[in-house]
């Protein structure tokens, strides 16, 4: 019989599969307390501290496994715009930036051109977009030069180079986006390990990004997971990393812009309670400077002249475009079903209007962060500022919705009903799209296997009480004009059933029955206005949380009770 003494506890165990449980337990109780060995005070044998890393690393590697397989299932599918030229589609477009990264010279990625119609899937992305694109060429050109010839592979369709083109996402994914969020998931405090693995479960297979990325085509994994990466930074107080990560993000995709609020007044936050006559200041600048060295080095060969910025920017933001395009589930989208606002507002007021109300949406939260910036509120304000964009911006695309998702992923842990719930609308609000590229099967299959994943994990049903919603301080401050007791989680989850059930009715339909010949767009725009209604809702939802952080607003709670 071996023994061991733990001299913090004064224990003495002879058994050593007992006195591992016992140790793993001390241990686990006392990480949540914040207490931290002296590596002298804890005796245990080796095997026991091993089995449980080895435990952690089988359960995240089974999860990884599990995602890629869904991944690569998914991919096995159709693609944006296969088999209907003349413009094809997503899959299309990305392969042409091939052709184009690789023909053609830099000063001409961004110009219309002989060689390069910008009408024909122009170049419409920042330059790690455009360097990630020739990246792909020079491989695709070593296994088959016909999938990039200049002019002579527009519309290029084959089996192998779909296999090609799956690939390379699949790579980009791996290699970026999933390792942020396994690392993610390890640092969550106060955690178990099988609650990482199921939190890192149900982000790898938000049905939303796979489908868009493997199955619709574009690369979202690779934007995404740098700003992730940056948020991970930022949660171990790497602030200069994490800036470098985020630019990163911004200058593969504009949209990213839509997270670029939260970071900002959550590092000039920190900033202030530093001081900005001392070590504020210090870090202020080493913040600028990273920033500012980070888009010179990506935009080094855009700036040889004003010319080319300029051109690159108008590529970048193009407002001719409109307000909105498709049947987005925005608030202009939707408004446009009673008031056609692009035939009754200029473009130029279009633009104003959209910016002033998005700008309004998000400034409680972005002072609320600057003020009192915190890593929980920093996640929050990213959910509430993309969503903003999302619903009031100008120029929204269905599939920028995916802006808003990932850091609904990131709280998953903290509110999983409420994040479970969100990422399903978001996933049905680009239902349209996904019909339209043959996408009906995989997308039942993974919302369904997303949805039971997320039951199963968290039992999100047990958690829909004020406080696991967050909400508790918010009802305490109404509680004259609120009232609420036991029939508050019941109404929640009669709401959310009642959601799931109009959701599932109307993708059947969408898919089933043919629309009225008046009303050729009946299920689309039905889609859009009900994830729309969603939408606000969470934001109303979202900021009260945010503005009601019961985490940091004890003091205001002790004075209400």
């Amino acid at each position: 019989m071996r023994g061991f003494c733990f001299r913090r506890c004064g224990i003495i165990i002879k058994d050593e599969q007992e006195a591992g449980k016992n140790v793993r337990t001390t241990i686990e109780k006392r990480e949540r307390k914040g207490t931290q060995y002296p590596r002298k005070s804890l005796q245990i044998p080796f095997g026991l501290l091993q089995r449980p890393a080895m435990d952690k690393w089988s359960l995240m590697t089974i999860t990884v496994l599990l995602a890629l397989t869904v991944r690569w299932t998914v991919s096995l599918g159709s693609y944006s715009g296969a088999g209907k030229p003349p413009m094809y589609g997503d899959y299309e477009a990305q392969r042409h930036w091939q052709e184009v990264t690789y023909n053609l010279p830099i000063r001409q990625w961004y110009f219309n051109t002989s060689d390069n119609n910008l009408m024909y899937w122009g170049l419409d992305y920042p330059p790690l977009t455009a360097y990630h694109s020739l990246m792909c060429a020079y491989i695709a050109k070593l296994i088959n030069p016909d999938w990039i010839a200049l002019h002579t592979s527009r519309g290029y369709e084959s089996q192998p180079h779909k296999l090609f083109m799956r690939t390379t996402v699949f790579v980009a994914d791996l290699l970026v986006y999933i390792p942020a969020v396994i690392l993610y998931c390890f640092s969550l405090k106060e955690t178990s390990t099988k609650k990482k693995a199921a939190s890192a479960l149900c982000i790898l297979l938000y049905p939303g990004l796979i489908l868009i990325d493997h199955g619709h085509f574009q690369y979202n994994s690779v934007s995404l997971g740098f700003a992730l990466w940056a948020v991970l930074c930022l949660s171990y107080d790497w602030d200069l990393l994490g800036s470098l990560a985020f630019c990163l993000a911004l200058n593969y995709k504009q949209m990213e812009l839509y997270h670029s609020l939260p970071f900002f007044c959550y590092l000039l936050g920190k900033c202030f309670k530093k001081g900005l006559k001392g070590k504020g200041l210090v870090l202020l600048t080493k913040i600028a400077g990273t920033v500012v060295l980070s888009f010179a080095v990506c935009w080094l060969p855009f700036c040889t002249d004003m010319e080319q910025i300029m051109q690159v920017l108008r590529r970048l933001f193009p407002i001719d475009r409109g307000l909105f395009e498709d049947k987005v589930a925005n608030i202009w989208c939707s408004l446009s079903v009673l008031i056609k606002i692009k035939n009754v507002v200029t473009p130029q007021t279009q633009l104003k209007f959209s910016f002033a109300v998005t700008f309004l949406s998000l400034l409680p939260t972005c002072i609320k962060l600057t003020v009192q910036p915190s890593l929980r509120a920093f996640k929050f304000a990213l959910v509430s500022c993309a969503l903003s964009f999302f619903l009031f911006s100008f120029q929204v695309h269905e599939k920028s919705v995916l802006l808003v998702s990932l850091p609904v992923c990131l709280i998953i842990n903290e509110i999983p009903f409420m994040a479970t719930w969100f990422l399903l609308v978001s996933t049905f609000s680009m239902l349209p799209l996904l019909l339209k590229d043959g996408l009906l099967l995989p997308y039942t299959v993974t919302s369904l296997a997303f949805l039971s994943v997320c039951v199963a994990s968290f039992s999100i049903f047990e958690k829909t009480s004020a406080e696991d919603l967050q909400l508790k301080l918010f009802f305490l401050s109404f509680r004259r004009y609120v009232s609420w007791g036991k029939s508050f989680p019941k109404i929640v989850k009669n709401l959310f059933l009642l959601s799931v059930m109009l959701m599932a009715i109307l993708s059947l339909m969408s898919a089933t029955v043919n629309p009225p010949q008046r009303l050729p767009d009946l299920f689309p725009l039905s889609v859009s206005l009900i994830s729309c209604l969603h939408f606000i809702l969470f934001l109303v939802y979202f900021n009260v949380v945010i503005l009601w952080d019961s985490k940091n607003s004890r003091s205001f709670q002790k004075k209400i009770i």
